[in-house]
């Protein structure tokens, strides 16, 4: 008697004209919704199951509507590619998706982790809306995710442990976070700045934002954060648990100092955003301009090693991003 497969395959394959590119798009973003991976060209395979040969049937008579021509076959193997190698495929492009998901909850991580620390108010309210748009995500692609990714798993756990954490999360009275209080430049010249050791994109951007309105002799000093209360006099420390200039609430450093010191232009205004969806990560702003400025700061910060050498250069990247926005 012969044995049935474990596993067989819905391979479709299709050409439609090069214009117009949205009926393309089109066709392509069905099949990507669908969870479908490339195997060459125009040659897509998903696991064989009524439903999806149903939606095969479909693109291809969508296909041959914009003029085009297409076919799909069900087959028990893909003979140059053996089982465990096409299921790969499906699991590496789920794993993309957790990986883009799991930056995300990092940010919502940190925020409720800092409100359990010191009690900050309005997280619960920052952190459920994202956190509830990461669960619709996280089920979008677990639809997709036909053979269990282990960082699937592990990526549910997290979503579960922090909605654990959020529901137990105890925070002042007030509903929302007071605005951080008014400060006056002229008495914060002349000082040195203190961070922690190796400065990334809070750090750099508040630097760079010091420098430039608050004191631009401000010099800078990095420690370890269990020195912070031994600071002398003249010292400020920023973007550290427990500094005069950090989070708060759901403001990043960078966005503290700015209402700190009442800095009103519209360039920094708009640095800000970007600042905020890149250390948080959120995604409050929706700001795309931040994914090429986080990969010259990555850059930075994995080809230098003194950090104060790396503060500078992130200081310069922030000074040409707000040359080219004023």
């Amino acid at each position: 008697m012969t044995r049935k497969p474990a596993q067989e395959w819905l391979l479709i394959f299709y050409s439609v004209p090069a214009h117009p590119v949205n009926a393309r798009m089109k066709i392509w973003r069905k099949l990507a919704k669908a969870g479908a991976v490339q195997l060459k060209g125009a040659v897509y395979v998903l696991p064989a199951s009524d439903e999806h040969q149903e939606l095969f049937q479909w693109i291809i008579g969508e296909v041959k509507a914009l003029g085009g021509d297409g076919a799909f076959v069900r087959t028990p193997c893909v003979e140059t590619i053996p089982e465990p190698n096409v299921r790969a495929l499906f699991t590496t492009q789920r794993d993309k998706e957790y990986r883009d998901l799991g930056n995300i909850l990092d940010g919502l991580e940190r925020k409720v982790q800092s409100s359990r620390k010191s009690a900050v108010a309005g997280t619960r309210e920052a952190v459920a809306g994202p956190l509830a748009a990461a669960k619709k995500a996280y089920d979008d692609i677990q639809s997709r995710d036909f053979f269990r990714s282990p960082l699937g798993r592990e990526t549910g756990k997290r979503i579960r442990s922090l909605e654990t954490a959020l529901a137990g999360l105890q925070e002042p009275d007030t509903a929302k976070p007071a605005l951080p209080a008014r400060k006056d430049p002229n008495a914060y010249r002349h000082k040195v700045w203190v961070t922690r050791k190796r400065p990334f994109i809070d750090r750099m951007a508040s630097a760079w934002l010091i420098r430039r309105f608050v004191d631009p002799n401000a010099a800078f000093r990095f420690i370890d954060e269990k020195d912070l209360g031994k600071l002398p006099s003249g010292e400020v420390a920023f973007d550290m648990l427990g500094g005069e200039f950090t989070h708060h609430g759901e403001f990043c450093t960078f966005e503290v100092l700015v209402r700190s010191f009442g800095i009103k232009d519209k360039a920094v205004r708009k640095i800000a955003e970007i600042v905020h969806d890149l250390d948080l990560k959120d995604e409050k702003y929706g700001n795309a301009a931040g994914n090429g400025i986080e990969e010259v700061l990555t850059g930075i910060r994995k080809t230098v090693k003194d950090d104060a050498e790396m503060l500078e250069k992130g200081i310069a990247v922030f000074e040409m991003l707000y040359q080219s926005r004023t």
